[in-house]
């Protein structure tokens, strides 16, 4: 029986209808669940990755959990955590080809990693990090 993964990554963007789009198209998700407000920004919505979830809204929505979060623009580009999304050893390659050809910035190239798989990490459409790879945590200790 599998299980859903019980920690899912929120993020927060300026337009949120474009990012999801562009992670579909660039990353390879699936849009789930999105919920608009009256204003028509996105309060709630969820992505799909091979089993693995984001959820994410648009940094302007007004709620209140919205005050606690900062866009990587507002704070110099940083970021203070990055999704790690684990491919196999047969997609990393390919998928690092398709995120850099839809516009994906590229932080650190794909290499091969000592402790096994090979992985790269990119900026996506608003400066968010994120990281894929194929060394899997869950197989390898």
């Amino acid at each position: 029986m599998e299980t859903k993964p019980k920690i899912i990554p929120t993020m927060a963007y300026k337009d949120a209808k474009k990012a999801i789009q562009w992670l579909c198209d660039a990353f390879g998700f699936e849009q789930k669940v999105v919920h608009d407000n009256e204003a028509g920004t996105v309060v709630h919505a969820q992505l799909t990755h091979k089993g693995s979830m984001i959820m994410l809204n648009s940094s302007n929505n007004g709620s209140e959990f919205s005050k606690f979060i900062k866009h990587p623009g507002e704070i110099d580009g940083f970021e203070t955590q990055s999704p790690y999304i684990i491919l196999g050893d047969d997609e990393i390659e390919a998928h690092y080809q398709k995120a850099k050809a839809r516009g994906a910035k590229i932080a650190l190239e794909l290499k091969a990693e000592d402790y096994g798989g090979k992985n790269y990490t990119c900026y996506d459409l608003e400066g968010h990090l994120w990281s894929f790879g194929s060394y899997d945590p869950w197989e390898n200790d």
